[in-house]
């Protein structure tokens, strides 16, 4: 693995120095050092900031082609999830390298991603490559926090990020054990985001008089979130997703392969969940399989109580849940009802003024077809990781999260997702955690990448 910094890894380093974390997502010291490294390459520069104070400002770079096609795009986000510092071993915002990674909060998700996108762009100028379209970086805030992501970028401001298609954060590029890639993962669609909150009630009084404690609003609520916790969703495969683990079932070695076999071909739920619990118990990339099967319910925030010595009269956690293609806010709903089995514990969509508007949003985002693998970019991506990674498969596949490519998709435009560098499982499961880094080879390949990608489909 190479140790010295590459054009993309020094980049990437500046990118990080930047602490874009959100809430409150402040970008325009980032967004202004971008205008620095486009503008003498003769880009056409535009910064959109956000109407909210210490808000996100949007960077958008556009290459003039002679416009005899539609422009392509390319989006990344640079704002970042907080840190826990005392849990680094780096400064988290130091753009530090070691061992040949570059290490800091973003460097997957999704500076790196930033860093290889613009470096690509930016070798169509410095290389003077003649376009048939214009090419237009985006370098988008608040896609951590919203609202004002891209979403209310395109009700603002949708001529200058209209396009043919669109590239943005999404699939993983898979190794085996030896470090090469052997799967090429370019999502064509995402999972869906609902965040719901629980609200249990009860008697406030002194802590010396609980009574039943399971009575106390913390009690009813611990009791609901105990039985969250050990309950599983239940499989559920998509065409997406069967096609995906087709492709793993022929892209990985030894037994495990013909579990990703059985996911992908039976519909004997009882054979495709003992695969799939074989597959999160051995696999390479276990957590982010088992995310993939199912729709998933995670308790990420609680809050309870005023004081030690006062049983409260409220408390409250909140489920982010993600959803697979079809599934609404009623699915999920009803999910968490029949784990807790308690009809006293309330439940809303903090987001939304009622579950009515949170259904209704919910339906129209998942709702979006997935992108067509029929289009130029999807055949380039395809074409090109071939050659650059001969021993890996490119499949269209789901991500398990959410991204940013909905205010495109809503417009009919479609839009791929990759996380443009090969990662381990090690690496991965770093995002949005600590020691967050990424290799520089893995970088450069990925620059490489993208750049013949642009070069064939946006060069004359």
């Amino acid at each position: 693995m190479s140790k010295t910094a590459s054009a993309t890894a020094r980049l990437l380093q500046e990118l990080l120095r930047f602490p874009t974390v959100n809430p409150p997502g402040e970008t325009a010291a980032l967004a202004e050092f971008l205008r620095g490294q486009f503008a003498p390459l003769g880009a056409e520069i535009d910064l959109i900031k956000a109407p909210r104070e210490n808000g996100p400002t949007h960077f958008i770079a556009r290459l003039r082609g002679d416009g005899s096609k539609r422009p392509v795009l390319l989006a990344a986000h640079s704002d970042v999830v907080p840190v826990e510092r005392d849990r680094w071993s780096v400064d988290p915002f130091g753009g530090v390298i070691r061992d040949g990674y570059v290490l800091g909060r973003g460097a997957m998700d999704y500076k790196g991603g930033l860093a290889v996108f613009a470096r690509a762009v930016m070798m169509l100028a410095e290389n003077r490559v003649p376009l048939a379209r214009d090419v237009i970086f985006l370098s988008e805030g608040d896609e951590e926090s919203g609202p004002h992501n891209t979403r209310w970028l395109a009700e603002q401001a949708w001529d200058r990020i209209d396009c043919e298609f669109a590239l943005n954060e999404g699939g993983w590029i898979f190794v085996d054990g030896a470090g090469t890639p052997r799967q090429v993962n370019i999502t064509t669609r995402d999972k869906n985001t609902i965040v719901l909150r629980l609200r249990a009630r009860g008697a406030p009084t002194h802590s010396a008089w609980p009574g039943v404690a399971s009575r106390t609003a913390i009690g009813r609520l611990v009791t609901a979130l105990a039985k969250l916790v050990a309950t599983e969703p239940a499989p559920m495969m998509t065409d997406l997703t069967r096609g995906y683990f087709a492709a793993l079932s022929r892209t990985t070695e030894g037994p495990i392969a013909e579990d990703f076999h059985t996911l992908a071909t039976s519909e004997d739920e009882e054979a495709g969940g003992a695969a799939g619990q074989r597959i999160f118990e051995m696999g390479a990339y276990p957590n982010l399989w088992h995310a993939l099967m199912r729709n998933t319910c995670s308790i990420t925030m609680l809050q309870g109580g005023i004081k030690e010595n006062v049983i409260p009269g409220s408390a409250e956690a909140k489920l982010n849940i993600r959803l697979l293609p079809g599934q609404g806010l009623d699915d999920a709903t009803a999910y968490v009802r029949a784990v807790i089995q308690d009809d006293t514990i309330e439940i809303d969509a903090p987001a939304f003024s009622s579950l009515d508007e949170a259904r209704e949003n919910v339906h129209a985002r998942t709702n979006r077809p997935a992108s067509s693998t029929d289009t130029d970019l999807y055949r380039a991506l395809k074409s090109h990781a071939e050659r650059i990674w001969p021993q890996a498969e490119v499949t269209p596949a789901l991500f398990e999260a959410g991204t940013d490519a909905l205010a495109w998709r809503m417009r009919g435009v479609p839009v791929y997702g990759i996380y443009p560098y090969p990662v381990d499982n090690e690496t991965m499961v770093r995002m949005h955690g600590n020691d967050e880094r990424i290799g520089i080879d893995s970088l450069d390949q990925g620059t490489e990448w993208v750049y013949r990608v642009l070069v064939e489909v946006a060069g004359r």
